[in-house]
């Protein structure tokens, strides 16, 4: 298995009332997760945009929760891809802190067209790169 990892450090912004994460913190860890994935194999999301006229749209989340993340913790992120179609991938991506299991997610992903906002086919460059990332 193939994956990208980031550190992601808890501060009290990312905590609930009862000191523990937001379970909504999740969504924009993953949203940081996906981008570094992407910047990791030398793209931005603008540049998708741009050369390609594509973006990637979110159709689904889902977002097991095993253990609590407290203020001060040190998580590491590790997104991979779990599959691929046509015009969409499933990226999972996973929370750590050391080696106990934080959370788990599934991120279904749609590649759309800029102007149409209708699925197209993923840019033929990112489906080979992503290959490599494939579970």
């Amino acid at each position: 298995m193939t994956h990208h990892s980031i550190d992601i450090r808890i501060y009290y912004e990312d905590t609930d009332a009862g000191g523990v994460v937001y379970h909504a913190s999740y969504l924009k860890f993953g949203e940081r997760g996906r981008t570094e994935f992407l910047r990791h194999l030398g793209h931005q999301n603008s540049d998708l945009e741009r050369e390609y006229g594509t973006l990637f749209l979110v159709r689904h989340i889902e977002i097991d929760y095993h253990r609590p993340a407290v203020l001060d913790d040190l998580l590491r992120l590790e997104t991979a891809i779990e599959s691929m179609k046509n015009t969409s991938f499933t990226m999972r991506q996973r929370f750590f802190r050391g080696e106990e299991l934080i959370a788990d997610m599934r991120v279904v992903l749609v590649c759309v067209d800029t102007n149409a906002i209708k699925p197209v086919r993923l840019p033929g460059i990112v489906r080979d790169e992503f290959i490599n990332f494939i579970e």
